[in-house]
């Protein structure tokens, strides 16, 4: 063979050229300008970044066509981020295509559209104006697109060449040379470190053939044609460009390995130089020194030029000579350069087929005959030689690098370095993960005890704790953490990933195939693939387990206080949260373990909340399917983000990535950040068994669907068996999150479905796939124990019209050499705009949200607890919000009645007083119709309250969504309670008026004919011409009175006994019984021996066989009690006045059937009942007895009568001698009228502000919702913290309780003299009421009509205050009062009254005013935070279920069962276990309500179906309780007559700090 002519350009060797041969001052003013055009000019010197480019912007999702330049570059990036071979094809909507000059490459055509510009001056720019990892990103998407990639990046402005290495450093290739003796092996590597032969082409003059298009064709298999190269006839092609000369781009060709594809056997790197080799020397002489060969399109004329003659001794090309036609001109020029004639290439009449045919020829002749190879790391040494600055050249970068290098250099082994350098991951995190897991799932506790058998797992993750304290952090770990401590942590974050993943090609690539191929025969390879399963986890090595160590440090140093490298690690999850905030992506689950490191988890979002603060709502996407089904491409190309991606099990785990979304999307999207969730790949049921996978892939599914406003389910066509399988442990996963209230949209991607018509051709499979999906969730359903559930759209919204995509294959063609197919990106594109669409309906989660969604969902999964024993935080932040909003709208109404029930009970005291126009029965039942309008209109109100709160999704109110009829039912509930309080009261009333109504009726006519008398006396008086004497007068009177009172018959109240009517309702209420009683009561003969001294629990039979000093003792209290209230309540009627009705002992005996209802677990016999029974209706009756002789006494006619002598005998006088009534006659109405009405008004009225005031004033967070008051009152125990109260506390809960409500109101309204402040706001403002119906009856009343006045008055304020009737009847009689000055009087008397009120509220105490009222403040209260009274069956603690009609009871914060007395049988010891523990375990109960047989507490439910108790075994868990038991154990043994318990040794550790926190 002949040797090859040395042909390239004369330089001088010494001092290279100018780079860029043209006129400095005229490019750097073209480049100035294109850059404003295209609106970069701004990031000319600040640089674009990739962050910027991703976030979601107006562009993202929309396809306006651009109008103007300025948004080329975006229309380009956004294209090319979403993997759109129409990337570079950018152009305005107002451009048209101009017909241009075959010299495309060179001529300046004055006819350029100025709306259109050359792709390569838009890519040119691009660079120029992007930071080097946007670079990276840039060049990634674009060779995955087979487009050509600058290798030399031209900068006009500064005359300057960059070779761009960094950039290319990522580009990974996988291809299969034909030397590859194995058929099936192939090469995977970065493509800047393969070793290849280069080829270039370049130009020399103005050339017919356009070398771009040619080149394509050249690298295309005719059947799979690729624009690899921009070339004249594409978009814009023809533009004339105006920066992008010289610019160098390069290709590869990569084979697959079928000889009928492949276009060259081996891989090769092509270069294509843009411009005129005549201008562009230096990347000329580049080329030369790098290349094989060298392709030059040459113009004849200039063959002869100057340019070609030897060139330095550095390069050897070989040089080939392509040209249009021969001629003689150049046969003369080859000739007298003596150049060889096979070294030219004349198309002349071929066809390109032909022609490209020729040059491949050329080209693999040339490879043969020069084993010249070269890598793109080693073009950049000769680039530096000739002046060709290198982008990682730069300080930063390099100094990244040699921090990379120093940790990578000393990895020769991974699975040795990981053990030596990254000791906290590996065995001892799968130790505490699996005990983390056993903490709550308790399947190994068999027979101990739940807390000691915690204790020692806590003791145990200590040990390992410790262990990793120990260890410490590893030189490698330093290195890593100085390293992402520096400003350059991006590029120091990027070289790692880079080596490591240099060094896991080495082995994974090929463990990963294996897999791959094992997999096809899953029974035949069981072993082998476990085995290989675990060696890719092992070969693994990438930043996220520097990370994941990191994480690990972290956790130990948090946990152990006083560990060593602390404050070394405390800025660490700042620095992680910028990461994430960088673009980088953070592992949420560690695929390895299964586990989540929480607080190192809660101290990156923590940050990142800081960081973001006030920008932090977000929302969530995640992506589930079968693993290698291509979910993390879907995600990277939808959004841009860099997941890794490889074939076989690549992602483990699951981590997220953020996507910023900019101001003007912001509120169409309602959120600041996207949350990008990737999960691993689900195994199949049968790999799943291989390795146990199948628990973690459930687990993992339940957590990212929970976390997920969208949840794309990723369905590769190829594998739909395997993911019928998969597909049920998403639907376990749905269930599970729509029984908490989440239930977000669904969307199924199918892969690889290229039919233009998929959509209507699957309709059939889509049907079928809702027909299994239905299948599946009844089958979960059931298993989950929730039958409801029959749909698959029960659970999740999903719509068989929108909720699938069809997606094409990725590749157009077969790979490496195919781009990505355009119906891949296209449809990706439409399924990202889909879920922008979405997320408009959707509220979005904060930061912090998303980070307890994240803990307390991981708590479920750990505890397996699904379905309705899920409860998390913000699941309780939400009850507590709705509680509270409901307790607002039931006090509401509850005062609303109140105040309706006061005017209405007023109304019928006063009725026939001073007016009469229908019978009061009908007045009662008017009222009683009105009451219901009222409640019903108020349940109505109610239930719109709760329907709208629901609507206007308030409060993640989603979440409470279960709830919903409970409180609907609530209201109802509450309506039925205030009507019957209602006729309760108006039923009474009526009652108390009948009874009155006769005796006013008798004293009427008694008052009216001593009047009559008076006045025929007082005339026979004044007919007697000499005056009288007083005495006269006196004796005159006492006659009269005398013998008046003898005509008066009597017809008053007869006597009644009430103790026997007390008697027959009791018998009444013991007759349901049966017979036993009946005979036992027959023994009794009436009451007047019952009821005397201390009440006795009688010794007989009358309780259960199991009997102890324990149970005796809470008789006891629960008698003593129930007896107090009693007394209290009969204390109340006797303050009344009025008389005796038998719904008093019907309330009574109604209280004591409601106690022992709540005292069931006593078992109580009859015996029992009936002696305490008798004994509280003993003394109630003798004080009813009492009560109604007392009514009698003060209601009798003549009595009455008789209590007036002396005002008729006054009365008398002042007619006589003609004094002036007024004053005397206003005082007597002030006294004798306004005074008791008005008093009788306060104390009705005082309660109920009261209560208000401690509702909605600064009490309001106590009595806010149950579970408020409840926290409260543990912290007053807390803050107290003493035996005895807690005692009292747990033995006699509702009394405690009543005591605590009465001091908190005692408190408050002891303080700043409120109570005086309330009364007098009150009674100011009935004085105003009072002095404003004076003022108006004095206007509307005839003259000197004295009685018409008075009653004026009464009319007016009838609805407010009860008058007595014979006190006004007697103010009007003999009255000569002057109406004007009795107006005047009766206003300065209302006065004195208002002073007189105002001085008692000074003088008498607060307990003396609690107990003149009818309504008590703390009664009102109580029933607000009692709720339902229900007790947790194990430990007593009260039920915090908001509502009165919750379907399930619950307790927040569960005691240890020791505190409510229970011991071990043979040790006596106090029982230290919890609800919450006891409910996961495989520990039994047996009770009474299990008929003595055990019964495992973990299916509790069964038993009290109404309970609803949540599993939890963390420290956290009643750490309140724990801490109290701890404390007073010795105390609690000695009062409950047992031992004191073993206290697990964690216990005695939570500090007082611990609790209080516990408590929030």
């Amino acid at each position: 063979m002949s040797p090859c002519l040395k042909v390239g350009l004369v330089y001088n060797e010494e001092e290279p050229t100018s780079c860029i041969n043209i006129p400095l001052l005229y490019t750097k003013n073209i480049m100035k300008k294109l850059l404003e055009n295209l609106g970069l000019v701004d990031y000319y010197d600040k640089k674009l970044t990739l962050h910027t480019v991703l976030q979601i912007d107006k562009t993202s999702i929309t396809d306006v066509p651009v109008q103007s330049l300025s948004d080329l570059p975006w229309l380009f990036l956004k294209r090319l981020m979403m993997l759109q071979r129409t990337a570079r094809s950018v152009k305005c909507s107002s451009s048209d295509g101009t017909e241009d000059s075959e010299w495309d490459d060179d001529q300046e055509n004055e006819s350029d559209c100025p709306q259109s510009v050359n792709p390569l001056d838009i890519l040119t720019a691009v660079f120029l104006c992007s930071d080097s990892f946007l670079q990276q990103e840039i060049i990634i998407k674009m060779s995955m697109c087979q487009f050509a990639v600058p290798l030399l990046l031209p900068n006009t402005d500064k005359n300057q060449i960059t070779l761009m290495l960094w950039a290319m450093r990522d580009i990974v290739k996988k291809y299969r040379p034909h030397s590859l003796l194995d058929p099936s092996a192939f090469v995977e590597e970065r493509i800047a470190l393969s070793e290849l032969p280069l080829v270039s082409f370049v130009r020399l003059g103005r050339c017919n053939i356009s070398k771009s298009e040619i080149l394509n064709k050249l690298l295309s298999n005719p059947q799979q044609y690729t624009d690899t190269f921009v070339h004249f006839n594409m978009d814009c092609g023809n533009i004339s460009k105006k920066i992008s000369d010289g610019l160098v781009e390069m290709a590869w060709y990569l084979p697959c390995g079928n000889e009928n594809i492949d276009v060259f056997p081996e891989p090769v790197a092509i270069a294509n130089l843009r411009g005129d080799i005549q201008s562009f020397e230096t990347q000329y002489t580049f080329l030369c020194e790098a290349s094989t060969a060298v392709f030059v399109f040459f113009e004849s004329q200039l063959l002869d030029s100057q340019l070609i003659s030897v060139p330095s001794q550095k390069s050897m090309p070989q040089l080939f000579f392509v040209g249009d036609s021969n001629n003689n001109s150049i046969k003369a020029t080859v000739s007298k350069l003596s150049l060889k004639k096979s070294n030219f290439i004349f198309k002349a009449k071929q066809n390109d087929a032909d022609f490209v045919g020729k040059i491949q020829s050329k080209l693999q002749d040339a490879i043969k005959n020069n084993d010249h190879k070269i890598s793109v790391v080693h073009l950049a040494e000769i680039a530096r030689k000739l002046g060709i600055l290198v982008d990682e050249d730069t300080e930063e970068c390099q100094r990244a690098k040699a921090r990379a290098d120093e940790i990578t250099s000393n990895i020769n082994d991974i699975v040795q370095f990981k053990k030596e350098e990254l000791p906290l991951q590996g065995e001892i995190l799968m130790k505490l993960a699996k005990l983390d897991k056993e903490e709550c799932r308790m399947k190994k506790v068999g027979d101990k005890s739940v807390e000691d058998y915690k204790n020692e797992l806590q003791i145990e993750k200590r040990k390992l704790r410790e262990e990793q304290n120990e260890t410490g952090i590893s030189v490698t770990m330093s290195c890593f953490i100085r390293g992402i401590s520096t400003p350059e942590k991006a590029y120091f974050l990027k070289w790692m990933r880079i080596n490591l993943e240099n060094h896991s090609h080495e082995v994974l690539p090929q463990l990963r195939e294996l897999y791959k191929q094992k997999c096809q025969d899953i029974c035949g390879n069981k072993t082998e693939i476990a085995e290989l399963d675990k060696k890719i986890s092992d070969s693994s090595l990438g930043v996220e387990h520097f990370i994941r160590e990191m994480s690990q440090l972290y956790e130990a140093a948090v946990l152990l206080p006083d560990a060593l490298y602390q404050k070394q690690l405390e800025h660490l999850p700042k620095l992680c949260a910028q990461l994430l905030l960088d673009g980088f992506s953070l592992e949420l689950v560690d695929g390895d373990s299964s586990n989540i490191p929480e607080k190192w988890i809660t101290s990156v979002f923590s940050e990142l909340n800081t960081l973001v603060e006030p920008k932090n709502k977000i929302m969530v996407v995640t992506v589930l399917g079968v693993q290698s089904s291509g979910k993390s491409t879907l995600l990277n190309t939808m959004f841009g983000v860099q997941f890794a991606v490889s074939s076989g099990r690549c992602t483990r785990g699951a981590f997220i990535q953020l996507i910023k979304v900019t101001e003007e999307r912001k509120a169409e999207l309602h959120c600041d950040y996207i949350v990008i969730i990737d999960t691993e790949g689900l195994k199949s049921p049968e790999l799943a068994q291989l390795d146990n996978s199948y628990e973690h892939d459930n687990e993992l599914a339940t957590l990212v669907v929970g976390l997920s406003d969208v949840t794309i389910v990723n369905i590769a066509m190829e594998n739909s068996t395997e993911m019928k399988d998969i597909l049920q442990i998403i639907v376990h996963a749905f269930l599970r999150m729509e029984e908490i209230g989440k239930k977000h949209t669904c969307l199924f991607v199918h892969q690889n479905v290229a039919d233009v018509s998929a959509h209507v051709s699957n309709m059939r499979d889509r049907k079928f796939l809702l027909e299994q999906l239905d299948e599946m969730t009844q089958a979960a359903a059931k298993m989950e124990n929730k039958l409801e559930f029959k749909k698959f759209t029960d659970l999740m919204n999903y719509d068989t019209e929108t909720g699938d995509h069809y997606i094409p294959g990725l590749w157009h063609g077969n790979p490496p050499m195919a781009p990505v197919s355009i119906g891949y990106s296209e449809s990706v594109y439409a399924l990202k705009k889909h879920i922008m669409d979405i997320f408009k309906y959707y509220k979005p989660s904060t930061i912090n949200e998303f980070l307890k969604w994240t803990k307390d969902l991981w708590t479920a999964v750990k505890f397996e607890k699904f379905i309705f024993s899920f409860r998390n935080s913000l699941v309780a932040d939400a009850y507590m919000k709705l509680c509270t909003e409901y307790n607002s709208w039931d006090w509401t109404l509850r005062k609303q009645m109140h105040t309706w029930a006061l005017k209405a009970e007023t109304k019928i005291l006063n009725y026939g007083k001073f007016k009469k126009e229908c019978t009061v029965e009908d007045v009662h039942c008017h009222l009683l119709r009105e009451a219901e309008c009222v409640l019903s209109k108020g349940q109505d109100e109610m239930i719109d309250k709760i329907q709208s709160y629901y609507e206007q999704g308030e409060g993640h109110v989603e979440l409470v969504e279960s709830y919903r009829q409970d409180f609907i039912n609530s209201a109802k509930s509450l309506k039925t309670e205030l009507s019957n309080s209602v006729t309760r009261k108006l039923d009474a009333a009526l009652s108390r008026r009948n009874g009155m109504m006769k005796v006013e009726g008798i004293i009427k006519t008694y008052m009216d004919t001593m009047e009559e008398k008076v006045l025929d006396l007082l005339k026979d008086c004044r007919e007697k011409k000499s005056d009288m004497s007083d005495s006269m007068l006196d004796g005159a009177f006492e006659k009269m009175w005398q013998e008046t009172v003898r005509t008066l018959s009597y017809t008053g109240f007869q006597p009644q006994d009430i103790m026997t009517r007390v008697f027959h309702h009791l018998r009444n209420n013991l007759q349901p019984r049966g017979s036993s009683m009946a005979q036992r009561l027959d023994k009794v003969k009436d009451l007047h021996n019952q009821g005397y001294g201390k009440f006795v629990v009688p010794k007989g039979n009358f309780l259960s066989k199991i009997w102890n000093a324990q149970k005796n003792k809470r008789v006891e209290e629960m008698s003593e009690n129930l007896i107090k209230d009693c007394s209290e309540f009969v204390k109340t009627k006797r303050n009344c006045k009025d008389d005796y009705d038998d719904t008093y002992i019907r309330e009574i005996l109604n209280m004591i059937d409601e106690k022992l209802k709540a005292h069931e677990d006593l078992e109580l016999k009859e015996d029992f009942e009936l002696s305490l029974k008798l004994h509280i209706c003993g003394f109630a009756s003798r004080e009813f007895q009492s009560i109604h002789n007392q009514f009698i006494e003060e209601n009798n006619p003549r009595t009455a009568l008789e209590n007036l002598k002396t005002t008729y005998h006054s009365d008398f006088i002042d007619l006589y001698r003609e004094r002036d009534q007024c004053q005397k006659k206003a005082d007597e109405f002030m006294s004798n009228c306004l005074k008791p009405a008005l008093e009788r008004y306060m104390s009705e009225k005082l309660g109920m502000e009261m209560a208000d005031k401690m509702v909605i004033g600064e009490n309001s967070a106590i009595f806010g919702t149950r579970t408020t008051f409840q926290i409260s009152v543990l912290k007053n125990l807390l803050a107290e913290s003493k035996f005895e109260t807690y005692l009292h506390f747990i033995a006699s809960y509702e009394y405690f309780v009543k005591k605590f409500i009465f001091d908190k109101v005692k408190e408050h309204f002891t303080a700043e003299n409120r109570m005086i402040k309330l009364e007098e706001e009150l009674l100011n403002k009935v004085i105003s009421e009072i002095t404003q119906a004076i003022k108006e009856s004095e206007q509307n009343s005839k003259k000197n009509d004295i009685k018409g006045f008075i009653e004026n008055i009464c009319n007016k304020l009838e609805s407010r205050l009860v008058f007595p009737k014979d006190a006004v009847d007697k103010i009007s009689t003999l009255n000569n009062a002057n109406q004007k000055k009795f107006t005047e009087f009766l206003l300065c008397s209302v006065k004195d009254m208002d002073e007189s009120l105002k001085a008692g509220f000074q003088a008498r105490d607060f307990q003396n005013k609690i107990d003149s009222l009818q309504t008590k403040p703390q009664d009102m209260l109580f029933n607000r935070v009692w709720g339902c009274g229900k007790q947790c069956p194990f430990c007593k603690a009260p039920c915090e279920a908001g509502g009165e009609a919750h379907a399930k009871h619950f307790v927040s914060v569960h005691r240890p069962e020791g505190l409510g007395r229970c011991r071990f049988d043979n040790s006596k010891k106090l029982v230290t276990d919890i609800c919450t523990s006891l409910v996961h375990s495989d520990i039994s109960f047996k009770c009474r309500d299990t008929k003595d047989q055990w019964h495992k507490y973990k299916e509790y439910s069964k038993i009290y179906p109404d309970w609803q108790i949540d599993p939890d075994s963390s420290i956290e868990a009643s750490a309140y309780w724990k801490y109290v038991m701890a404390e007073f154990n010795e105390q609690f043994a000695n009062e409950y007559d047992a031992k004191p318990a073993d206290i697990p040794s964690y216990w005695k550790k939570i500090t007082k700090t611990q609790v209080e926190e516990s408590l929030k």
